[in-house]
């Protein structure tokens, strides 16, 4: 089950909210909050639930024996082991496939690769076990004693299948003691429904252009137009952010809707001025989890220059890695890498730039990334390469791309404002104008705000009952 599906707005959303909100005491709200997550979780196969069980199991257990032992050898020793257990469980059902098939490039063995198929959302709850083990060995954070609690907190159905990824002790005193707040409802509500526009109307929307303009099929890729891979490759830049933003925005929205507080996961991205900048506002709460478990613990940039190269080398490696078994990710993690290098050697030079070119600069690298991303045959990404100056032989474009284009460039047109702060800022100006304007302008504006997410609601229903329903879909000017 996903959110933007209907079945989880219409039915599962609906009666999760009004249980929950007919519980008298938190302990209750919690166990009807638990109930739904392990059904949201299980409803794609019990086998991995049962594996998101045992993963917490085993750090809840480490956990609380490194608490008892603290001042023993057996407190390091149960912190290895509880580490091991979740890295060793990541490691086999998404990486095992992966090394074998890359020994066998190499080898030629094993002749058969075992299918494993990759449990829903195991990144992300593996990390945040792996960071809850780890602040409590640190002292940073007291361990769970009660373990539902923990499962309640490793298996929101909120944020554990797509993030963002939640560290614990943002979210523990709130999982024991919350109140949610009217004006914390009204803003959960808004975020949610924009987080649904944007992935079920906009997301969509450009996934449909992306895919017909950079197939996966080699052959139809090298007869696409100059044209089309362009605007290919804007729309597939355009879709990952509003997939990824979109499903944090509703998360978050989810969570201010109970008293939970999750951290903000993406700032904005495609503003940036250079890629350090989009790593600052791109998957916050990941590239936070690697500066704090892997990138400090290593030396940071405290060591010189060439250790800092190398913290940084193992950071972007990873960073590729956790996104997908696969060495196309590898090659993009190492791609970014290579762009921060040269960025912290030469960033004299490129903070002279005026802002403008370095936005563009930063958006055609993260553009051109994004092809890596999205090709794991790298032969493709040669084609697309080649593709975008006419080296394929392809034409500039033809007639197909051109009415394509026409009929959705006006979605296209939306979802870049969608990447802007152009709607926040807005939305705060109409605020501002309600708090200064008494009397019936205040009013309006009041309940202008207060329909804006019933209709985006009700715009994200049809898009999903189908595309022929998307209002920014086929949209002739």
């Amino acid at each position: 089950m996903v959110f933007a599906s209907l079945y989880f707005v219409c039915f599962f959303f609906i009666i999760w909210l009004i249980v929950y909100s007919n519980m008298a005491t938190i302990r209750g709200k919690n166990i009807v909050l638990l109930v739904f997550s392990m059904i949201f979780y299980a409803w794609g196969g019990a086998q991995y639930l049962v594996l998101l069980v045992g993963m917490t199991f085993a750090a809840w257990f480490c956990a609380r024996e490194i608490e008892r032992r603290r001042d023993t050898a057996l407190c390091t020793a149960f912190f290895i082991s509880g580490c091991v257990i979740l890295i060793g469980l990541l490691c086999i059902f998404k990486y095992t496939g992966f090394i074998l098939e890359s020994v066998q490039f190499v080898a030629g063995v094993p002749e058969k690769i075992p299918e494993i198929v990759l449990p829903i959302g195991i990144s992300f709850y593996t990390f945040q076990l792996l960071s809850y083990v780890v602040d409590v060995y640190r002292g940073e954070v007291e361990a769970q004693k009660k373990f539902w609690m923990l499962l309640l907190y490793a298996g929101l159905f909120h944020q554990c299948v797509a993030g963002p990824i939640v560290r614990y002790d943002t979210v523990a005193a709130e999982l024991s003691h919350r109140r949610a707040r009217m004006s914390e409802v009204a803003e959960g509500t808004w975020r949610f429904a924009a987080g649904l526009a944007k992935k079920a109307i906009l997301a969509n929307g450009c996934a449909l252009v992306a895919d017909t303009f950079l197939p996966m099929d080699g052959a139809a890729l090298g007869s696409m137009p100059v044209s089309a891979i362009w605007v290919g490759i804007l729309s597939y830049t355009l879709q990952i952010y509003l997939d990824f933003s979109a499903y944090s925005d509703m998360a978050i929205g989810m969570g201010l809707m109970i008293g939970l507080h999750y951290q903000e996961n993406f700032n904005y991205p495609y503003i940036a001025g250079s890629v350090q900048e989009f790593w600052r506002r791109w998957h916050i709460s990941l590239s936070s989890f690697f500066r704090d478990y892997v990138y400090i613990p290593l030396g940071g940039s405290r060591n010189g220059r060439i250790k800092t190269i190398r913290n940084l080398f193992v950071v972007w490696a990873l960073t590729g890695l956790w996104h997908g078994a696969a060495w196309n990710y590898v090659v993009w993690g190492l791609y970014f890498f290579c762009f921060l290098v040269i960025e912290r050697i030469w960033k004299h030079y490129h903070f002279r730039l005026p802002p403008v070119l370095r936005n563009i600069y930063t958006l055609l690298v993260v553009a051109f990334g994004w092809v890596l991303f999205r090709f794991t045959d790298f032969s493709n990404v040669g084609i697309v390469v080649k593709g975008m100056f006419g080296l394929n032989g392809n034409a500039l474009t033809n007639l197909e791309t051109t009415i394509f284009f026409q009929n959705h460039c006006f979605l296209l047109l939306v979802s870049v404002v969608g990447c802007t702060p152009f709607v926040a800022a807005v939305r705060d100006q109409f605020r501002y104008v309600g708090k200064v304007w008494e009397g019936r302008v205040s009013r309006i504006l009041y309940l202008a705000g207060a329909l804006v997410p019933v209709v985006l609601l009700i715009l994200s229903v049809m898009a999903l009952v189908g595309n022929s329903y998307n209002p920014f879909l086929y949209f002739q000017f």
